[in-house]
């Protein structure tokens, strides 16, 4: 697919696997990144946010902040004004929280959809020396998890499927689960670690959960991995869900986690980044490191074991359920 791209010098970073964001040269001190994703299929009542957040989160990520969005909005004739009307409320709303501005964008009714579906381009400048990629992974480099897994899968299955939630997990639980939907972003949190200068690497566990994005990482930075499977934040309530479904451990460690962060530390910063989330009340895990030799392994019960090299993320049939 992108063997056709034509490549400039001005492009640093063009359209590359692994990698949610471009970056082009703008002077000789600055960069611009970019990056754009769709939004479908989810809660109506927060679609504007995702829309913003999707994009401001893979902006994060590479260490530059959304400054400027543009804004798609697609839906079939059957789309009122009012729906159109109440997402643009909701995106410029987030786009407030985010320090954004909308510069513009396009709206229309198609015959051939049957959804309504968003997409949103965004883009920041950063300093050429403050440039983040999936690739700056180093041998020693701790692996820091931020947040649970599965935390996107847990909080959409609890709005979207509300009695069984509350069958599994309890009504209390999973009413605690719905407050949580603004989980889903990484924004502050990779915020919080360009700030320590010492990470080096970082890249949210969207699609592919863990799997792809522990993978992403280590294919950009040449690198092999070793995990401690106890230190996987694997919550109760996921563990009710895997035991619901009859999810595989690959399936636990692929389920599609937006809003979970994962990041290549330096090993004297490991206790400045705990020190930073835990007083923020942020939940972080140092789950494994990176290894010059290109195993990758994941530890458990006593035993190495081979880490996935595909996903297998489950989502799909979680929430179709």
């Amino acid at each position: 697919m992108l063997r056709c791209i034509k490549k400039t010098s001005k492009v640093i970073i063009p359209p590359t696997a692994g990698f949610d964001s471009g970056v082009q040269e703008l002077t000789r001190d600055m960069y611009m990144v970019v990056t754009t994703d769709p939004c479908v299929g989810v809660p109506r009542e927060w679609f504007g946010w995702f829309l913003l957040h999707y994009t401001a989160s893979d902006l994060a990520v590479f260490g530059a902040k959304p400054e400027y969005a543009a804004i798609n909005l697609l839906g079939p004739p059957r789309t009122s004004a009012a729906v159109f009307k109440k997402i643009m409320q909701q995106a410029c709303e987030t786009a407030d929280e985010l320090g954004t501005s909308i510069i513009t964008g396009h709206t229309g009714t198609y015959n051939e959809l049957t959804t309504v579906i968003g997409t949103c381009t965004a883009y920041g400048f950063i300093q050429k020396n403050k440039l983040i990629t999936p690739a700056g992974a180093r041998p020693q480099d701790n692996i820091v998890c931020i947040k649970p897994i599965g935390i996107e899968t847990l909080v959409n299955f609890a709005l979207t499927h509300k009695q069984q939630a509350k069958k599994l997990f309890g009504a209390k639980r999973a009413s605690r689960l719905v407050a949580q939907i603004k989980m889903q972003t990484c924004v502050r949190e990779a915020f919080l670690l360009a700030e320590t200068g010492k990470v080096h690497a970082m890249h949210d566990a969207t699609e592919g959960g863990f799997v792809a994005a522990l993978n992403e990482i280590a294919d950009a930075s040449k690198l092999g991995f070793t995990i401690n499977f106890s230190k996987l934040p694997i919550t109760k309530e996921l563990q009710t869900l895997a035991k619901h479904f009859r999810l595989s451990l690959e399936q636990v460690m692929s389920i599609s986690s937006t809003g979970t962060l994962l990041a290549a530390v330096s090993p004297e910063a490991k206790d400045e980044v705990i020190e930073a989330f835990s007083k923020r009340k942020i939940a972080v895990s140092v789950v494994g490191v990176f290894t010059r030799d290109m195993k990758r392994a994941i530890n458990r019960d006593g035993k190495s074991e081979k880490f996935p090299e595909q996903p297998d993320d489950p989502y799909s049939r979680i929430m179709s359920a």
